[in-house]
């Protein structure tokens, strides 16, 4: 960290501040809308900047649970019993976007599946002491014919398994509640911008100035906070260094995941199964969708620019087929790649390193005031936001495990919205599910305007409403980011048929010229190309090649009209 003059040396003067904060985060991702969110219902001064958009990174793309730590039973139970109860406290505040996911543990059959059967049925036996905090159910011991009736796509000789039960959850749609409730309670969230400098404040042994720049429209601006919160994941270490902070005390090991994306629910139950070189890997039906996941292996590229491999794609579709080959037959429409901020050990393997989490403190750098976040899970982002918190603000009182996120108070019933509304029960069902009670936003919208009731993306469905209802109100600027935001463009047509509309009322709706709508369209269908080709087969990649080269004809002629 630069000295006190240093701020003076850079041209940093107090005219030159827009506003000060008490606390500046840097980071659109569940750990960092999680900690804007808890200092601003504490009363905190809190902003927030994040470079690219409301969960860009692993929280928007990781396997969607908010899961109980089965996995940190046999060595540390308390985390267990604290991801247990921080799953309860989730699924209170956001009860509309949670939903069950049961998932099935095959067994082959031969001597060691009869011993494994009988290790699983003693271990989830202590699984189950921790199902009431979240409200699981309790696993089940199931035989080779009970199996095959639950699920008959199962393959093998299998002895039997059993199950348990844990809960998903959309990502991104938690990072997006989490920092509209922090605006509502006062704090500013600004995506798309960039923290180009952190230096002292002139005179202020704790005041620290943050020249940004905003991505989309290049404006410069300068603000000051008391504390800095570095909560940038696998970025972590690269954003330590704006503040000529030593990145050796923000060590993260990027380890990246992808999954695979299938059009349809191939299964009701989330079946465990084994890759080829002994790591345990899924299929989870995940809201109106299957995913299979999950890699992890070390990462070493552009961690803007993370997209899955061809190779990565056929080592889980070969892990899952071993126990589930119908999946080989099912329509993979895209990928998803991120890069987890896992806590830095040298030697072991990926997927024994640990997901616990971690706060530095910059005090011995010279920089008190300033912390990073690093480590931690989408389960456990509201624990860690509660901890980062607690040392900010000491003496005040968490209420994020009571307080509802935004639209998680008397979530309307599904069915009745769309017999009310004229709506099929698909579509309410979609909208409740994002929005929950907030849905009547939406709908007060549809009957305001008639023409907003105009469905832009069939495949999930979005209404032209919801999509002017995100502009408006949820922090879109792009069409990339109404598609995180609402799903548009995500499902099997990949947004050939609704990302130029998307384009045109981004434009509208935000003031743009057309042909910048027209361009974030393409841009964005760029991009799904890209996260699809690689998942597909040859005749589906050769379709798909001669859609994009015609629409880029068609874009770029409308671009120049």
């Amino acid at each position: 960290m630069p000295d006190a003059n240093s701020g003076n040396r850079m041209g940093v003067d107090a005219a030159a501040v827009d506003a000060s904060y008490d606390v500046a985060v840097i980071g659109g991702g569940v750990n960092g809308t999680g900690v804007a969110r808890d200092l601003s219902l504490r009363g905190l001064r809190v902003v927030l900047f994040e470079r690219h958009d409301l969960a860009f990174g692993a929280s928007g793309n990781s396997s969607g649970m908010i899961h109980g730590g089965v996995r940190y039973l046999p060595t540390n139970p308390k985390v267990t019993r604290q991801s247990c109860q921080d799953s309860g406290y989730i699924q209170q505040i956001a009860p509309h976007l949670l939903f069950r996911i049961p998932f099935l543990m095959p067994v082959r059959a031969g001597a060691r599946g009869r011993i494994m059967i009988e290790l699983l049925d003693a271990f989830f036996r202590a699984y189950d002491r921790y199902q009431p905090l979240k409200r699981g159910e309790l696993h089940t011991r199931l035989d080779g014919r009970e199996l095959a009736h639950l699920e008959p796509g199962l393959h093998g000789d299998l002895v039997g398994g059993v199950t348990f039960d844990e809960w998903g959850v959309d990502g991104t749609r938690l990072c997006v509640l989490n920092a509209l409730d922090a605006k509502e309670h006062g704090a500013k969230v600004h995506v798309h911008t960039t923290v180009e400098s952190m230096a002292r404040g002139p005179g202020e042994p704790r005041r620290y100035v943050l020249r940004l720049r905003d991505r989309l429209t290049q404006r410069a601006f300068a603000v000051e906070a008391t504390n800095v919160v570095n909560a940038t994941g696998a970025w972590g270490p690269i954003t330590a260094t704006l503040g000529k902070l030593s990145n050796e005390r923000v060590r993260v090991r990027p380890a990246k995941g992808i999954h695979v994306v299938f059009d349809r629910r191939i299964s009701n139950y989330a079946i465990l199964a084994e890759a080829i070189d002994g790591r345990q890997v899924f299929l989870e039906p995940w809201e109106n969708m299957s995913v299979i996941g999950t890699t992890d292996d070390d990462f070493f590229g552009d961690l803007d620019d993370v997209v899955a491999t061809s190779e990565e794609v056929r080592y889980l579709v070969q892990g899952v087929a071993r126990v589930f080959p119908a999946i080989r037959e099912a329509r993979a429409i895209g990928t998803t790649a991120a890069v987890r901020p896992t806590l830095y050990e040298y030697g072991p393997n990926e997927d024994a390193l640990s997901r616990e989490h971690a706060i530095v403190d910059h005090a011995p750098d010279g920089a008190p005031g300033v912390y990073s976040m690093i480590g931690g899970k989408l389960a456990s982002y509201r624990l860690f936001a509660e901890e980062m918190a607690d040392r900010l603000a000491p003496g005040t009182t968490c209420s994020t495990h009571v307080k509802a996120l935004p639209g998680g108070d008397a979530v309307p019933d599904a069915l009745v919205t769309a017999e009310q509304n004229e709506l099929t029960p698909v579509a309410a069902r979609r909208l409740v599910y994002r929005h929950g009670s907030r849905a009547k936003q939406v709908l007060l919208r549809m009957m305001r305007r008639p023409r907003e009731r105009a469905v832009v993306c069939p495949c999930e469905p979005v209404f032209e409403a919801e999509v002017r209802h995100v502009l408006q109100e949820e922090m879109a600027r792009t069409v990339d980011d109404v598609a995180r935001r609402t799903r548009l463009g995500l499902g099997p047509c990949g947004g050939m048929r609704c990302a130029a509309r998307c384009g045109q009322i981004v434009a509208d709706e935000l003031g743009l010229a057309p042909r910048d709508g027209i361009e974030q369209a393409r841009t964005f269908l760029e991009g799904r190309a890209k996260t699809r080709i690689v998942a597909m087969g040859p005749d589906q990649a050769r379709q798909e090649a001669l859609a994009m080269a015609h629409l880029r004809a068609t874009l770029g002629a409308k671009g120049r009209t």
